[in-house]
């Protein structure tokens, strides 16, 4: 497995959690001890802590050292790879239904060719 595949995989599972999408959405606002990310949640300063090295270890956000603060960073351009990945597999099935849409109306016309022509002139 690609090192690319190992990192979606990791993205993908860390997003897998809703305290940690909250975390995300929360960032995406802007940077944020984790202090400051535990606040909404009820739960204990280490769990908020232990959800962040989650996201780190997939790349998602960073953590720097400001002063006496450790703020934490979305790492937007972690979220590349992902929508690339899911806007592949969107044109994909958005083809599919393309074709199924085209197979339909040619059948459908097919059927309207072929009834009796007393039933076509109603």
């Amino acid at each position: 497995m690609g090192d690319s595949t190992q990192q979606l995989d990791r993205a993908f599972a860390a997003l897998a959690d809703p305290t940690r999408r909250g975390i995300v959405a929360r960032l995406s606002v802007s940077d944020a001890t984790v202090g400051e990310l535990a606040e909404p949640y009820d739960v204990s300063f280490q769990a908020i802590s232990k959800h962040v090295k989650v996201l780190e270890e997939a790349g998602l956000v960073t953590r720097s050292k400001d002063a006496q603060r450790r703020p934490v960073h979305l790492n937007r351009e972690a979220f590349d790879p992902m929508t690339e990945w899911i806007e592949r597999y969107r044109r994909e099935a958005e083809e599919r239904y393309r074709r199924l849409d085209a197979l339909l109306a040619r059948t459908a016309q097919d059927d309207g060719d072929r009834r009796p022509a007393e039933e076509q002139e109603s």
